[in-house]
């Protein structure tokens, strides 16, 4: 078995750009720069085989290479229960077509439909236990990012892998956008 999702990686400037905001709210996980992405698309775990059949289903897709860029930050979650944080993206037809076919790729596979509505944001961290008034005070401080906009030319297709120091992402795949 496999863990796998579909992303937008986030360019090295942009992701240094993000890791300098990562201070200043106790019991928050950072993500490191290497693994911060857009999600398109989570699949879960997969049997080697329906794996290899979503790599060949996501090869096949469809549609050009557009701008990204990201602005506002908040959380998911409310107060004892906030869960992470994150970085917005800035609307676009574009991203929210590729997560469809994403979705499309997936249900092709035999995969269980996503019930969950397409949010794209960027995550910075993940909270246990942190201060609500620190990650208000921090989303206060942040709340006007807006990030230089960037092309992006592929997605790929990621592994995760969990451990005590939280997840290491791996580009098991990337599909151009052409």
């Amino acid at each position: 078995m496999i863990r796998l999702f579909a992303a937008l990686p986030i360019p090295p400037e942009i992701a240094e750009g993000l890791a300098r905001r990562q201070e200043g709210v106790p019991g928050a996980r950072w993500s490191r720069a290497e693994n911060l992405h857009i999600t398109l698309r989570f699949f879960g775990e997969l049997t080697e085989t329906t794996a290899a059949d979503l790599d060949e289903a996501l090869a096949t897709l469809d549609g050009g290479r557009f701008d990204v860029e990201l602005a506002g930050v908040g959380a998911f979650g409310e107060d004892q229960d906030v869960r992470s944080i994150w970085a917005g993206v800035t609307p676009s037809a574009s991203l929210t077509q590729l997560a469809k076919r994403c979705e499309t790729a997936a249900r092709r596979c035999g995969l269980k439909a996503e019930t969950r509505v397409f949010r794209p944001h960027v995550t910075l961290a993940y909270l246990k236990r942190a201060p609500p008034q620190k990650v208000a005070a921090w989303i206060a401080d942040h709340n006007l990012l807006r990030s230089p906009s960037w092309r992006a030319g592929w997605f790929g297709l990621y592994s995760s892998w969990r451990s005590e120091d939280g997840s290491r992402y791996e580009l098991e795949r990337a599909y151009p956008l052409v």
